[in-house]
C-alpha cells in the first residue's frame, strides 16, 4: 500500500466527520434540546405561581367574603391554566402554545382583579401571609418573564439553525425538524410582572 494511498485512508474519517458536524447532525437535536429545557421552565414558573395562588385564594377568602365571585372564576382559571399542557414535543404546533397561552393570560386577568380588589380590607393588606404571598407573587411574575425571554431566545436560536446553510441539510433530511413556536404576549404588556400597589 502506499503512502499517499494510507494518508488518504487516515483522512477519509476525520473529512467524514467534519461533513457530519457541518450539516447539523449533533447541533440542531443540541439546539432542540435547548428550548424544550427552556419551556421546562416556563412550565414551571406557572406552575409556582398556580400554586401560590390557592394559597393567595384561600388568605383572601379568609378576609373577604363579598369578593365570592371574583375568588370562583381566579380559582376557575387557576384550574383552567393547569389542565392546558403544552409537551416539549407540541411547541412546532402554533395552536398548542396558543391554548397554553390564553389559559395562562385568564389566570393573570383574574389575579389581576382579585389582588385590585383587595383594597378593601385594610386588615388583609397587614396580613403577614399576605404580604408574604403577595411578595412570592411578584418574584414569581417576574421569573415569568426571565423564563419566556429565555425560552424565545433558544426558540430563535433552534429555529435559525435550521433554516441556515449547512444546519439545514441535517434538520430537514436526518431530523425532520419544524420550526418551534415562541411564546408571545397577546395583550399590551403581558410579558411584564404586575405592578401590585397595596398602598402599604
Amino acid at each position: 500500500m502506499t503512502r499517499l494511498r494510507r494518508f488518504s485512508l487516515f483522512l477519509l474519517p476525520i473529512f467524514g466527520a467534519m461533513v457530519l458536524t457541518a450539516c447539523g447532525i449533533n447541533s440542531v437535536p443540541t439546539a432542540e434540546e435547548e428550548a424544550k429545557a427552556k419551556w421546562a421552565d416556563v412550565q414551571a414558573q406557572y406552575q409556582r405561581r398556580a400554586n401560590l395562588v390557592g394559597n393567595l385564594v384561600a388568605t383572601v377568602k379568609a378576609a373577604g367574603k363579598q369578593e365570592q365571585d371574583t375568588l370562583v372564576k381566579v380559582t376557575e382559571a387557576r384550574a383552567k391554566a393547569t389542565s392546558v399542557q403544552v409537551s416539549a414535543d407540541q411547541l412546532s404546533d402554533p395552536s398548542k402554545v396558543l391554548a397554553f397561552r390564553q389559559a395562562q393570560n385568564e389566570l393573570s386577568q383574574g389575579l389581576g382583579r382579585l389582588l385590585a380588589s383587595v383594597e378593601a380590607y385594610p386588615d388583609l393588606k397587614a396580613n403577614e401571609n399576605f404580604l408574604q404571598l403577595q411578595s412570592q407573587l411578584e418574584g414569581t411574575e417576574n421569573r415569568i418573564a426571565v423564563a419566556i425571554r429565555d425560552y424565545n431566545g433558544a426558540v430563535q436560536a433552534y429555529n435559525t439553525r435550521i433554516r441556515t446553510f449547512p444546519d439545514a441539510i441535517g434538520a430537514k433530511l436526518i431530523h425532520g425538524a419544524k420550526p418551534m413556536t415562541p411564546f408571545e404576549a397577546t395583550t399590551p404588556g403581558a410579558e411584564e410582572a404586575p405592578k401590585v400597589d397595596f398602598g402599604g
